[in-house]
C-alpha cells in the first residue's frame, strides 16, 4: 500500500485527489502549505510526493530543491503553469514528472504507478565505478577521488548515464531523453548548463576533465 504525501493548498483539489487515491488502495497524507509539507515529508517516510508549486510558506520549487539534496523519493509536480520552460525548470530541479492543472485523476494515477514501479525496481546496492569516480546509485552519491560531490538529481543521472556506457558519445538530445524521460526538442544550453555545473563541482577533485566535449555531437567520458 503506497504512502503518498499530497502538498496542495487548494482544499478541493487536495481532498478530491486524496479520496481518489485512497479508493485505489493508497495511504494519503495531506499538507496544505509548503512548510507543513516539509515537516510531514521528514516524518512520514512517504513513497511518493505530489507537490503544487504555488504554496504558502515554502514554495514548491524550494521544497523540491531541499528534497533532492537528501532523498530520491519520486516527486510529481502539479501546477497551473503550462509553459515548456516551466516544465524544464522543474524537471531540472529534480522532479520526476509534471502535470498541468486541471488534470484527470485517471492519468495522475497512471503516472503515479509508473514512478512507483521505477522506484521499486531500483537495484538494492548498486555501485558503479569509472576511474576515480564511485557512484552509489541508491543513495545518489558520487565520490570523486575520495571526495563527496553534491549533485542535483538530474546532474547525478547524467553522470550515471555516461558511466554505464563510458565509450559512447551521447548527443545532447539523447542525454535529455534519457535523463528527463521526454522526447521533445531542447535548446543546446539546457544540457550545456548541466554539464558545466557538473564540471565545476568536480573541479576540486581534479576529475572534471573526465567529461569530454565532442564538438558538434555532444559529450563522452575520457
Amino acid at each position: 500500500m503506497p504512502n503518498i504525501l499530497i502538498i496542495e493548498d487548494d482544499t478541493d483539489i487536495n481532498n478530491s485527489t486524496a479520496q481518489y487515491l485512497r479508493r485505489h488502495g493508497c495511504q494519503c497524507i495531506q499538507a496544505f502549505s509548503g512548510t507543513e509539507g516539509q515537516l510531514l515529508w521528514k516524518s512520514s517516510g512517504c513513497d511518493l510526493m505530489l507537490i503544487d508549486l504555488m504554496l504558502p510558506g515554502l514554495s514548491g520549487s524550494e521544497l523540491i530543491d531541499e528534497i533532492r539534496r537528501e532523498s530520491r523519493v519520486p516527486v510529481i509536480v502539479l501546477s497551473a503553469r503550462s509553459e515548456l520552460s516551466d516544465k524544464v525548470e522543474l524537471l531540472s530541479l529534480g522532479a520526476d514528472d509534471y502535470m498541468t492543472k486541471p488534470y484527470q485523476l485517471e492519468e495522475l494515477w497512471a503516472r503515479i504507478q509508473v514512478q512507483l514501479r521505477h522506484a521499486s525496481t531500483a537495484p538494492a546496492d548498486e555501485v558503479l565505478h569509472f576511474r576515480d569516480w564511485q557512484l552509489n546509485i541508491v543513495e545518489m552519491i558520487l565520490t570523486a577521488a575520495g571526495q563527496p560531490v553534491e549533485l542535483t538529481a538530474h546532474e547525478f543521472k547524467i553522470v550515471e548515464l555516461m558511466v554505464r556506457r563510458p565509450k559512447k558519445v551521447f548527443t545532447k538530445q539523447q542525454i535529455y531523453e534519457a535523463v528527463w524521460q521526454e522526447d521533445c526538442a531542447i535548446e543546446d544550453k539546457t544540457i550545456n548548463v548541466h554539464i558545466s555545473n557538473i564540471r565545476a563541482k568536480l573541479r576540486p577533485s581534479g576529475t572534471d576533465s573526465y567529461i569530454q566535449t565532442v564538438w558538434g555531437i555532444g559529450f563522452k567520458l575520457s
